[in-house]
């Protein structure tokens, strides 16, 4: 059957079609997705709304919407996902970058660092907030770790097609294990795994489509955080910094075991919504 749709009307069939699925952002998902099939940006859409769609163009879109209605993340669906000023190649094996992380690397960038500190991330999935951090600061010496093979071959791509290569090293490992015993650093910046495994929430939106492993954590969320508080210590210059990512009900019990280590100046801040969501503190024990 030959299409008649033009951009327009394909835009309100998808906006419709996504919005029964649940979604709360259905217009701006029907664009992403048209944009994807058309090769063009969102301007486009605007300035060329009686254009008509290819048959071939609006099966594809008919397809993509369909899945999106069904719950598939739209960054899946699409492969890539913008982060601060960088596009992401992204996949079902790590988490898709969030507005909320882009947090970390703001309040990362305020710290008086010197210009060639060497920072640690630990769990970096895509690459998003090492290479965030690395495109700002080229002097800074960035290391970033993965236990999943996956994440480390999709974080490896990120960086190399964002002309990152020779500002951050990548390698796999489960925390802190495949780092040398002299090895320290003036900064440790982490989004864990922060979900209570019985949060309802894991039923809910894009996190049905990401890895488990990356979400949840034991202890109530907890387990991750606090191991990284607890060990970070063995890999920190005296008066660097750890700064975590963590839940917004989390910031109590975070700060509490940054103060019950040691730690000194702890500091929560809020996300765009003026929830906690980062909390970090400074090593000055030698």
């Amino acid at each position: 059957m030959k299409s008649y749709y033009v951009i327009s009307r394909a835009i309100n069939y998808g906006k419709t079609q996504v919005a029964l699925g649940g979604s709360d952002s259905a217009l701006l998902d029907a664009q992403l997705l048209l944009q994807h099939v058309l090769g063009c940006d969102r301007q486009y859409l605007y300035m060329h709304p009686e254009q008509v769609l290819e048959d071939q163009q609006w099966q594809d879109y008919r397809t993509l919407i369909e899945k999106r209605r069904d719950g598939y993340p739209v960054a899946h669906l699409v492969g890539h996902r913008d982060f601060w000023d960088l596009t992401l190649a992204v996949n079902d094996s790590t988490l898709i970058p969030r507005p909320d992380s882009e947090i970390l690397v703001e309040r990362a960038l305020l710290l008086a660092l010197k210009d060639d500190a060497k920072v640690l991330e630990l769990g970096t999935g895509t690459g998003a907030i090492a290479l965030a951090l690395a495109n700002e600061r080229p002097r800074w010496q960035l290391t970033a770790l993965d236990k999943s093979a996956e994440a480390v071959q999709l974080a490896t791509t990120n960086r190399d097609r964002n002309g990152l290569t020779d500002r951050l090293t990548l390698l796999q490992s489960d925390w802190f294990a495949a780092l040398k015993a002299a090895q320290r650093f003036d900064l440790i910046i982490s989004n864990p795994p922060y979900i209570d495994p019985d949060d309802a929430h894991l039923q809910l939106g894009d996190v049905r489509f990401e890895p488990r492993s990356a979400l949840v954590a034991d202890d109530q969320g907890y387990a991750d955080l606090r191991f990284i508080i607890e060990q970070a210590p063995a890999y920190l210059n005296p008066g660097a910094w750890v700064m975590l990512e963590h839940g917004f009900a989390q910031g109590p019990k975070v700060r509490a075991f940054f103060s019950e280590k040691g730690y000194e100046k702890v500091n929560t801040v809020t996300d765009y919504a003026n929830l906690d969501r980062v909390t970090f503190a400074q090593w000055i024990n030698d």
